[in-house]
């Protein structure tokens, strides 16, 4: 495939001014002159977008763990804003899940690593010792995604460190 002058041109204008280049992109898509189109950078933006919403998910997923995980053991310091907090990003969850229903099978897929990096950051915020939370996610994510489910101490003995 030989390279055109236009098409060195469109990745420049890539590299130096990126809303031009999806403004001239759209225009050269929407008029069909698919010859003058930066194939290259606008597959690896579609791509990358596809990656976004997948880190996206992760990020809003591992929000809504850490908090249940801080409202369960520590009780005593529940607040609005945690619950705030949760309400928010399982919102966000749940918008990204209804615009792109692909992404429940990857939800699923990272739950187990999601909920490792919310132990991690629950620990953290809190001081708690990691050992204090269950290593294995107690919680399904249908309740995670639940509206209602907030969860108590657990009953089975385990204690705050």
């Amino acid at each position: 495939m030989m390279i055109t002058k236009l098409d060195v041109n469109q990745q420049k204008l890539y590299d130096i001014d990126y809303l031009k280049w999806i403004e001239t992109t759209v225009e050269n898509l929407q008029v069909g002159d698919y010859s003058h189109i930066d194939w290259e950078n606008l597959i690896a933006e579609i791509e990358d977008m596809g990656r976004s919403e997948r880190r996206s998910l992760e990020s809003n997923l591992v929000v809504v763990l850490m908090h249940l995980l801080k409202w369960e053991f520590q009780p005593y310091q529940r607040s609005s804003s945690w619950k705030a907090s949760i309400v928010e990003h399982r919102r966000r969850i749940r918008k990204s899940l209804q615009d792109s229903p692909s992404l429940k099978p990857y939800l699923e897929e990272v739950f187990s690593e999601c909920y490792s990096d919310a132990i991690e950051q629950a620990s953290a915020e809190t001081g708690l010792s990691l050992e204090t939370f269950p290593q294995l996610c107690v919680y399904t994510s249908a309740e995670v995604l639940d509206s209602h489910f907030l969860p108590d101490l657990l009953s089975d003995g385990m204690t705050e460190n």
